[in-house]
C-alpha cells in the first residue's frame, strides 16, 4: 500500500501577471521563467510537506507549483504520511520552534524513534520516484528525515523552514538540536526572515525567501459586494445557494459556494454590522482567546462591531492534533459571556471539504471586514495579513515575525509592540472603527505593499535562482 500520497499539480498561465506587475517587473519575471525552462529541463522539481489542504504552506503550493508548471516546470508535490504520536511530536516541534513549550513533552531519543519510524516507509518509497538529477524541496520539520537518505543518492536538496522566532531561546535550540541532524545535510537551507536563521548553519547554504500570496487564487480574486454579500449568505446565513455566491477555480471554471460553516453565534451577522475579523487555524499561539477576550473587554463597549474568528474545520486538518482542544476552549468561553456579549462574537468553523470554495468563503470574510486582525503571540510569516492587506483592509497584528516585514506601521495597518496587552489592541480596533478617512488610506497603501512585495511571481522567480545555483556546475 502506498504510504506517500500524490497531490494533483494543476498548471496556471503565468502571463496573467502582466495585468498587475510594472512593465519592468513583468520582465525581470519573464526572464527568469525562460531561464528556469532551460535550466531544468527534463528533471523534476519534487516538494514534500505534510497535509494538502489547511495552514499557509499548503495553500502557497498549490499556486506556486501551478505556476511553476505554467512556465514550463515539471514541479510535484508529496504528502508524507504519519501517525498519531509522530503528528502530536512535530506539533511539539512546531511549537518549540516559535518559542512555546507545547505539550510540555521532551525531544529525547524515544521521540527520535517515533520520528525515524515515520520517516522510514516514506523515505523508502520516494527513493524509487525520485532521480539523482531531480531537485527537491522538503518543507518544515515533519519530512525533514528524508534528507539523508535523498543526499546519500546524490539528489540536491533543499530544506525550507516556514516556522521561526525572532530572537533564540532555550525552547527552541532544544528543537534545532533535535532537527539539526537531517537538516545540515541538505544543499540549501530556505528561511522566510534573517532573524529565523538557526545559529551554526554554514552561512553560504542559508537563504531568505519571503512567503507570497496569489492574486489570482479563490482566496484572493476580485469579488463584487454583490459576491461578497452571496457567498456570506450561504456560509454564515444558511441561504439557498444560487448563482451569485460564484467564483472563479484555479482551472479558470466557475463555480459556487454551496456548504454552510458551522457557526457558534447568538444571532447572525446582519450586512450592515461593522466587523472585525481574524482568520488562523485553531492553535494557541494565534490566541483565539485574547482575540475575542481583548473585543469583548474593548471593542464592543466602545462600537456596535461584532467579531468574526474563523478557522478550519478541525476534522479535515490531520497534521494538527491541538485543533480540537483549542477549538473547544473558545466555545466554552463564549458559552460563559453574557448574552449581550455572546451577540457580538460569532466563532466559525469553515468547511475544508473542496479547499477552493473554503478560500473564497475566507476571501469574501476578509472583503467583507472592516478591520483585519492578527493578534498572534509567534508567527512564521502570517500570509493571512497579505491576504487582508491585498483586499484594501488595514490590519491590526503583533509586532513579530514577518508580520512586520509586511506592515508599515502606521501607513498600511498598526503594530502592536505586546500581543498580549488586550487594552492595547482594543485601542486600535476602536480607533480605526470610528476613523473611515484613516480606514481607507491604510487599506489602499496596504495593497501597494503586497503587489510590490508579497505576490507568488516574487518566490518562484527566487526558487527558480537558487535551483539553478545548484545545479550550476
Amino acid at each position: 500500500m502506498a504510504v506517500l500520497s500524490s497531490v494533483p499539480v494543476g498548471a496556471l498561465p503565468y502571463e496573467r501577471f502582466e495585468e498587475v506587475l510594472e512593465p519592468d517587473q513583468w520582465e525581470r519575471f519573464a526572464q527568469a521563467a525562460q531561464r528556469g525552462r532551460e535550466v531544468l529541463e527534463g528533471r523534476v522539481v519534487w516538494n514534500v510537506n505534510t497535509t494538502a489542504r489547511g495552514g499557509g504552506v499548503a495553500e502557497m503550493l498549490v499556486s506556486l507549483l501551478a505556476y511553476a508548471r505554467g512556465a514550463g516546470v515539471n514541479a510535484r508535490w508529496e504528502v508524507f504520511q504519519g501517525n498519531q504520536p509522530f503528528f502530536a511530536l512535530t506539533k511539539r516541534i512546531h511549537n518549540n520552534l516559535h518559542g512555546s513549550p507545547g505539550d510540555g513533552g521532551d525531544l529525547g531519543e524515544g521521540e527520535r524513534r517515533i520520528y525515524d519510524a515515520a520517516t522510514q516507509p516514506n523515505v523508502e518509497e520516494f527513493v524509487h520516484m525520485v532521480r539523482p538529477e531531480d531537485v527537491v524541496i522538503i518543507h518544515d520539520p515533519q519530512p525533514a528525515g528524508m534528507i539523508p537518505t535523498l543526499k546519500e543518492l546524490g539528489v540536491p536538496v533543499i530544506w525550507r523552514c516556514h516556522v521561526g522566532l525572532d530572537a533564540a531561546t532555550p525552547i527552541t535550540r532544544k528543537a534545532w538540536k533535535f532537527l539539526q541532524p537531517y537538516v545540515e545535510h541538505a544543499d540549501a537551507m530556505v528561511f522566510s526572515r534573517e532573524a529565523f536563521v538557526w545559529e551554526d548553519l554554514p552561512r553560504q547554504r542559508v537563504h531568505l525567501i519571503a512567503p507570497t500570496i496569489d492574486a489570482f487564487a479563490a482566496k484572493n480574486q476580485e469579488l463584487e459586494p454583490e459576491t461578497v454579500a452571496a457567498i456570506l449568505d450561504v456560509a454564515f446565513r444558511d441561504r439557498e445557494p444560487s448563482a451569485a455566491a460564484s467564483f472563479v477555480r484555479e482551472d479558470g471554471s466557475p463555480d459556487r459556494v454551496v456548504r454552510r460553516a458551522t457557526v457558534l453565534e447568538e444571532r447572525e451577522l446582519e450586512p450592515g454590522d461593522p466587523m472585525v475579523l481574524q482568520i488562523s487555524r485553531w492553535d494557541r499561539l494565534k490566541d483565539p482567546l485574547g482575540v475575542i477576550r481583548g473585543f469583548v473587554e474593548h471593542v464592543a463597549p466602545e462600537t456596535d462591531a461584532h467579531l468574526v474568528y474563523a478557522g478550519p474545520d478541525v476534522s479535515a486538518v490531520a497534521d494538527d492534533p491541538e485543533g480540537r482542544e483549542v477549538l473547544d476552549e473558545a466555545t466554552a468561553y463564549f458559552e460563559n459571556l453574557e448574552p449581550r456579549e455572546r451577540e457580538r462574537v460569532h466563532l466559525a468553523a469553515l468547511p475544508m471539504d473542496d479547499s477552493a470554495e473554503n478560500a473564497a468563503i475566507v476571501n469574501a470574510l476578509q472583503r467583507r471586514a472592516d478591520v483585519v486582525v492578527q493578534k498572534s503571540l509567534a508567527e512564521g510569516f502570517g500570509l493571512t495579513v497579505a491576504e487582508g492587506m491585498w483586499k484594501a483592509r488595514p490590519l491590526v497584528a503583533s509586532r513579530i515575525g514577518g508580520i512586520q516585514d509586511q506592515i508599515h506601521d502606521g501607513v498600511s495597518g498598526v503594530l502592536l509592540d505586546d500581543p498580549g496587552d488586550l487594552a492595547a489592541y482594543g485601542a486600535a480596533v476602536t480607533e480605526l472603527l470610528g476613523d473611515d478617512a484613516r480606514r481607507g488610506a491604510m487599506g489602499g497603501a496596504a495593497k501597494e505593499r503586497v503587489r510590490d512585495n508579497y505576490l507568488g511571481v516574487r518566490s518562484l522567480m527566487q526558487y527558480l535562482d537558487l535551483i539553478g545555483q545548484l545545479l550550476s556546475p
